[in-house]
Order: structure tokens, then C-alpha cells, then sequence
């Protein structure tokens, strides 16, 4: 660059002084007026071709310092990696990344499991629990209910008096879960489904064990059916003496949470029967809902031929056979783990 600078400035002195010299020299005395007007035309051409010559040395040294710059940036960005030259680039259409905060809101976090752990143990429960007045068998629910940590909560059982049942149901009470647990022949039926709807609506946890869909599916429950999104499919009957395998029971999706926790339950495989006769009811998924059978009486059959089923989000459970005819080793756990299970389902609702 200095070289090309002391050229140009060494050319216009040279052109200059020729210009000088030229003026200066004295014209001699036969010089005619034509002579000193071509002589004139002459200084003015010289002085043209030093414009341009300036001219094309400007033009050729902005091009060098041009040069010069971007080989600077270009120094610069080598020796100092952390320093990024900008390019000007066209998006046509914007880019949409998903965040690392959306996956991590995904899982829950320890506060947030132990605070519906602590709800869980001080959940407001309210259980119908017909077995109680039969004294033949021993109320399954209620060991059950007895072997977990409940504290600070109410735990109302109200065995097999509809009365008090439809009492607290209508109760101020804000219960988080309720139970039907309807085996020995007594029947929740009619406005106590009405109540019962209104409290899964608000979000209450439901595990219902109804031996006797196949009486009451066209009625008064038939909503709540149709928004857990479960059908009746056919009565279930069990004649004196037939095969206990006749009514094994299928876990059909073995991985589902419900039978892992809080306790590994194995599938009902040898049933105990105690009852005779009508003793449930199969199931199928209807046409709405987000229900899921669990449990049935044919494992590649997940649509129907279903016993057991949850719903709304996991808030909801139906059981449609029979708890004493299947072992207590089995049915106790399983019954701890449905109630562990609507009630996380809950309180994950409302959290």
C-alpha cells in the first residue's frame, strides 16, 4: 500500500513539472498563433490525462484498502475464535425449536412426588362397603384402607347404609375419593350415580365395584359410562361346581402402574369362587372416553371381555367381578393400589 501511494504521488510530480516546464519554456520568434494554440491544446490534454491518471490510482487504491480490511477481519476472526463475523441471511420461515424447559417440565420432581404423597396420606375418603354386614367374610376394603398411612384426613366408612351414604356424599366434606364397594347383593342405584357424577366432575376420585351393570347400565349411571367411555357387554354367570379356571382373569396391559404400585400383584389366574350365579358383569370400551381395560377374561382381547377398567385420566376405576372370588393374597394389595392410584390421578388434577 505505501508503495503504490509513493508511485502515484511520484508520478504527479513528474507530470506536474512537465506542465511547469512546458509553460515556461519561451516561445520563439516564429511561433505563430496557430503554434501557441496547439501548444495550449497540448497543456490542456497533459493536464486531462493527469486527472484520469488520478482518477484510476484512487479507484485502485479504495479496492486495495477494501482488500486489506477484509483480510483483517479475516485475521482477526482466525486469532480470536470466540469472535463471530456476522453474514446477513434471509429466513423465509421462522424456526420453532422445542425448549429443554418443556421435556423437563414433563417429570415430576421430588416436590412434587412427596407433596401427593403427604395428600395422599391425609385424603378425605368416604366408603360404601356392603361386606361389612356380612359376616361370613371379612371386609377386604377395609383391610386394605387399614394398611395404609392415612393421617389428618377423614376416612368415613359407612358399611351398607345407603342412608348415611347418600348423607355424606352430599356432605360439605370436599372428599377426594370415593368408594362402592357393592358385592354382597345390595344395590347403589339410581340418584346416588346422579351424586357420584357430580363429584367426578369436580374432579373426585372414583373405584366402583358393581357385581350387577347388566341391571342398571341403561340407567341413571349410564352417563357416567358413557364419559369413562365403558359399555356393558354381557352378564357373567357361574353355575355350582364349574372349573375355578373357567374365571381366571387376564392382566392386559401386565405393565400398567396399577398393578406395580405400591405392591406387585400377580394376575388372577385360580380364582376361589365363593359366589354362585350372577357374579359380575364383562365389559367393552364404548365410543367415547379414554377408558382402558386391565384386566379381562381373554389376554389378546383389549376392546372386551373386560372386568376391570380405568378411566378420566386414571381418577376412575370399575371393577365388575367379584373381590372374594379371587384370594385375599391378591385382592388386598390390588385394592391398596387402586386407591393409591386415583388418588395420585387426583391430586395431580387439581395440583
Amino acid at each position: 500500500m505505501v508503495e503504490m501511494r509513493s508511485s502515484k504521488q511520484g508520478l504527479m510530480i513528474g507530470l506536474a513539472l512537465l506542465v511547469m516546464l512546458s509553460c515556461s519554456l519561451p516561445a520563439p520568434s516564429d511561433i505563430t498563433g496557430v503554434a501557441e494554440t496547439e501548444m495550449a491544446l497540448g497543456v490542456q490534454q497533459t493536464m486531462l490525462a493527469v486527472q484520469q491518471t488520478e482518477v484510476a490510482l484512487d479507484a485502485e487504491t479504495t479496492a486495495v484498502q477494501q482488500t486489506e480490511v477484509a483480510l483483517d477481519a479475516e485475521t482477526t476472526a482466525e486469532q480470536s475464535p470466540d469472535v463471530v463475523v456476522e453474514q446477513p441471511t434471509y429466513t423465509p420461515y421462522p424456526t420453532y425449536t422445542v425448549g429443554v424447559e418443556a421435556t423437563e417440565t414433563a417429570q415430576p420432581t421430588p416436590e412434587a412426588t412427596l407433596d401427593i404423597e403427604a395428600r395422599i396420606e391425609s385424603a378425605n375418603i368416604l366408603v360404601y362397603e356392603d361386606i361389612r354386614s356380612y359376616y361370613e367374610l371379612t371386609p377386604w376394603v377395609n383391610r386394605a384402607l387399614s394398611g395404609m398411612s392415612f393421617k389428618g384426613g377423614k376416612v368415613v366408612e359407612v358399611g351398607d347404609a345407603l342412608g348415611n351414604f347418600m348423607t355424606h356424599l352430599n356432605s360439605p366434606t370436599p372428599w377426594d375419593l370415593i368408594i362402592v364397594a357393592a358385592e354382597s347383593k345390595k344395590a347403589v342405584k339410581g340418584e346416588f350415580w346422579d351424586v357420584i357424577l357430580d363429584l367426578v366432575n369436580d374432579d373426585v376420585a372414583l373405584v366402583a365395584e358393581i357385581w350387577y351393570l347388566d341391571k342398571i347400565a341403561s340407567g341413571r349411571i349410564s352417563p357416567l359410562l358413557s364419559k369413562c367411555g365403558i359399555a356393558f357387554q354381557r352378564d357373567w354367570q357361574r353355575a355350582d361346581g364349574d372349573s375355578p379356571l373357567n374365571y381366571s382373569l387376564y392382566w392386559l396391559n401386565p405393565e400398567h402402574e396399577l398393578f406395580s404400585h405400591p405392591n406387585v400383584v400377580a394376575p388372577l389366574i385360580t380364582a376361589v369362587p365363593w359366589w354362585v350365579g350372577d357374579i359380575g358383569d364383562q365389559i367393552r370400551l364404548g365410543s367415547g372416553g379414554d377408558a382402558e381395560l386391565l384386566a379381562g377374561l381373554h389376554p389378546r382381547e383389549k376392546s372386551q371381555y373386560g372386568t376391570l377398567a380405568t378411566c378420566m385420566e386414571g381418577r376412575v376405576i370399575f371393577q365388575t367381578f367379584s373381590t372374594h372370588d379371587y384370594r385375599q393374597s391378591h385382592m388386598i394389595p390390588l385394592w391398596q393400589n387402586y386407591i393409591t392410584y386415583t388418588l395420585t390421578n387426583r391430586f395431580k388434577k387439581v395440583q
